[in-house]
């Protein structure tokens, strides 16, 4: 993995089981379930994940930047003015943060450090 690269892409879905079947079915994907609210995938090219949600998909897609020094990666968004929108958290496998850039696009952060 390297610093600033785009590392993964996290989806919405409302369900998560019909989303599953759906992406074996057309193209193959394998899935890791992480609880009730959480899916990864995998062949897919990239990795990336699926996170159940009740809310209606307006701009579904986030994407997961790598860092190995997340605290860092922080203060760097904040020196370029980038709008924090959830401070670092953790999650099975690591920790992240996310934020806005200047034209309102939201990203989020990762480490597994």
């Amino acid at each position: 993995m390297k610093n600033n690269h785009i590392n993964y892409i996290e989806l919405k879905a409302g369900d998560l089981e019909a989303i599953k079947h759906f992406y074996r079915q057309c193209f193959g994907w394998t899935f890791t379930d992480y609880g009730p609210d959480y899916i990864s995938f995998e062949n897919s090219g990239l990795s990336g994940g699926f996170e159940r949600s009740d809310e209606a998909v307006v701009n579904g897609a986030l994407v997961v930047l790598y860092h190995d020094a997340l605290e860092t990666a922080l203060k760097n968004v904040k020196d370029a003015e980038g709008k924090i929108v959830q401070d670092i958290f953790s999650f099975p496998g690591g920790r992240r943060f996310h934020f806005k850039d200047p034209a309102g696009n939201e990203l989020a952060i990762w480490s597994d450090k």
